[in-house]
This record gives C-alpha cells, structure tokens and sequence, in this order.
C-alpha cells in the first residue's frame, strides 16, 4: 500500500469521491482540520497507516531546523542520523573502567543503622543533642538551683548604677578641687577641656535631628570664649561668643547652601549652652583673692541640691514635676534639692564670706533653682533628640554633659549674686 502524500493530487484507495474533505487553504488557523467523523465516514475504511511526510536528511542542509520523527513511521537506513555513526561496544562505556561497588565501599556504611522503632513512629521525638562543654545554646539562660542567676550591678531607685556614680562624682570633685587650691591655672585647663567635652557631647548628640554643626570652630571657639572671659572678664565673653557664632557660619559656607539654617541654628545653640555659660565659671574663679573659694560655695550648692532632691525623689516622689519632659523628677524631689542646697549654703557662705544666714539661704535657693531648670532643659533637648544620655563617658552618670546640665546654669546666677553678697576686692 502506497503511504498518502499530503502534497500529490493521487487519491489513494479505499476513498470515494463523496468523502473527500472541501477544499479549503491549509493550514488555516480560524478552521478546525477535517475529519472523517464529521462526513460520517466509516472509520474502518479509512487506510490505518499513517501518511507519511517529507524527512530533511541531516546531511543536506547542516544548518536548518530539525524536523523530529513522526510516530509509526520507520526510517530508512539512508534517512537514519544515527546510520554513519559506528556502533558502540561496551569496553567503550564511560563506566567500563570504574570498579565494582562493594557493600562494605557504600557511603552509608559507617552510620548508626535506625532503630525500627524510631523509624516506624516518625512522630517521636528523641532526647535533644547535649551542647559540648564550655559553650551555651543560644539564647538566655534561666537561673536554677544548681545554676543561679548572673548578678547584675545594683542601681539605685532612681535607675542608676550607684556604687559607679559616687565613685565617679568623686573622681571628678577631686579633679576640679585639687587644681583649685593648689595651682589655679590647672583649673583653667581643666574648665577648657570638659568645655571641649561638652561641646563634642553636643554636636554628636544633635546629629540625630539632621543638623552638622562644624565642630572645629565650635571647639575652638569655645577655649577662646573661656580664655577671655578668664582674663578680661564679662566684655571678654561676650565677645568670645560673637567670635565663635560668626567663625562657625564662615567655617559652614564651604560646604554649600544645603541645611545652611539648621546647622547654623544647632551651632548658635551649642555655642551659648556650653562655652558661653561655662565661661562665668571662669570669672568666678579669676576674681582676685577668693575666686577659688566662690567657685566652691557654687559647686557645693549644686552638689547638695541634686543630693537632696535625689535622696528625696527616691523616697517620696510621687508627684511628677515635668511627666513630659522628666518623668523621674518630682515636687518633692524639688523640695528636698531646695532645703538641702538652702541649709549647706547658709551655713557654708556665713562661715566663708561672713555672709548672713539668710542671704546665704538665698543663695541656696537660687542655685538650686537654676540647677533644676538646667537640668530640665537638657532632659529636655535629649527627650526632642530622641537620646537617653548625651554618651556612655562617665559609668553611671551618661555624659559630661548630664553633669555639667545643672552647672551651667547655676554658675551664672552665682556669679551675679556673689557679686550682690560679696563684692570683689580691688
């Protein structure tokens, strides 16, 4: 039997004339091929080999598609690919050389066989792997009888670590009081470089908010602003500060009109905060005479006032001052930093300056008033700031600058009212 060409007009057998299909354009997309189901065609009379079409040698055109077999149908020998390619034998094989597998060369062989008991019930689970000794899994460990607890360093009621912050309030007391009274020029070295602290402290605590104040001309700036208000006084100071505001905005043209404002605004705030407050601590000592001595009854004041509102707020805050602000500090914290600063100061200032008790009172009450509000503002510069202490200097205390807060702002209201109560001499 001749197999049917699609492409030849010879009919082949067993087809009648009425069963052909309508001539129509092939291959069409838009209409179905025809069958012989839909003529009604005995299906029987329909020739079962399949036709047969046109095979592409693979040696007459190397670059042309492929055309793959058709199903049924068997290539002659001059139409197989495969037809010149020799025959392969089996010491060709690509595993002819490889030795056997053994039983006793398989991988698995050196494994624990499964128990059939574990195997058969997935769903146990076995005793977890011990870790090896000297290390800890992950994670925190929980105290135990025969494993207590990791012992923490004790804070305060107030949240901080106490035996820390008396020894460093000590180190630092005697850091300021020995150059003091015992070699007067050492303490300006040491008011200049915690100046410079501070002014550090500042500058990387307000680039949380975007701002980048220059600090080269801030820090120095700020030595200049203490050393003229050591030698020439209030005139000095204010100058020292013009110096330091303008040497910033000059400093800050070279890096582009970019957040020009706000840098400038952080440095002017930096600036007056630090080195300009902190230079009336520089002309309570520089006067003539006594000038360590006023720098004392200062510092004392505002060491007893945070004593005293420490030693009450811990005991009996329950009153919050500022929630918003200080959460911690309360009125009765207020009051204990105002009678403890009132009483030390009147008696100390009647024993220095023969100041009356009062008036030294007074003085107290000033300082320590000054002190809290110091020490509210910078609560509240780092609440904005989004910081909880301005560094991690001093263990126990945060910062420089957390105990230089109250300082600051007391050492100008000393200054003028040790002015009022006990005039310079000459």
């Amino acid at each position: 039997m001749s197999h049917l060409d699609p492409y030849s007009g010879t009919e082949p057998r067993g087809w009648e004339r009425s069963d052909r299909p309508p001539a129509l354009p092939w291959p069409d997309r838009e209409v179905e091929p025809w069958s012989p189901r839909q003529s009604g065609t005995d299906l029987s009379a329909v020739p079962q080999a399949p036709p047969r079409l046109p095979v592409r040698r693979h040696d007459e055109s190397p670059d042309g598609p492929y055309d793959p077999p058709v199903a049924g149908r068997s290539f002659a020998d001059d139409d197989a690919p495969t037809s010149q390619l020799p025959p392969v034998r089996d010491d060709d094989a690509p595993t002819a050389q490889l030795p056997p597998v053994r039983d006793d060369d398989a991988p698995t062989s050196s494994f624990t066989p499964v128990r059939d008991d574990v195997a058969a019930r997935p769903e146990v689970d076995t005793d977890p792997p011990e870790p090896p000794p000297g290390r800890r899994s992950p994670g925190r460990r929980r105290a135990s009888a025969a494993r207590p607890a990791t012992p923490q360093p004790s804070t305060g009621r107030a949240g901080r670590n106490l035996p820390a912050a008396i020894g460093v309030g000590l180190g630092l007391g005697a850091l300021v009081l020995v150059p003091l009274f015992f070699f007067l020029p050492g303490f300006l070295a040491v008011l200049a470089g915690a100046i410079g602290v501070g002014i550090w402290e500042m500058a990387r605590a307000v680039r949380r908010s975007g701002a980048h104040p220059p600090l080269v001309p801030l820090l120095a700036g700020g030595v200049l602003t203490i050393g003229l208000a050591w030698f020439a006084g209030p005139d000095a100071l204010s100058l020292g500060l013009l110096v330091t505001v303008l040497g910033t905005m000059i400093w800050r043209l070279g890096d582009g009109p970019a957040g020009f404002q706000r840098d400038i605004t952080a440095a002017t705030l930096i600036a007056v905060y630090v080195p300009f407050l902190g230079g009336f601590a520089a002309m309570l000592a520089a006067a003539p005479g006594d000038g360590h001595l006023r720098v004392l009854v200062t510092v004392v004041g505002v060491v007893l006032s945070d004593t005293g509102g420490y030693a009450a707020g811990a005991n009996f805050g329950k009153h919050p001052m500022a929630p918003r602000i200080s959460p911690k500090k309360s009125w009765e914290g207020f009051a204990g930093s105002v009678v403890a600063a009132a009483a030390g100061s009147a008696l100390l200032l009647w024993l220095i300056f023969d100041v009356a008790p009062w008036w030294g009172a007074l003085f107290g009450v000033a300082v320590s008033v000054a002190a809290v509000l110091g020490d509210l503002a910078e609560s509240m510069i780092k609440r904005d700031l989004g910081v909880k202490d301005m560094s991690s200097l001093l263990p126990g205390h945060g910062g420089l600058m957390d105990r230089l807060d109250s300082i600051l702002f007391a050492v100008p209201t000393a200054y003028l009212l040790l002015a009022v109560l006990v005039p310079v001499v000459g």
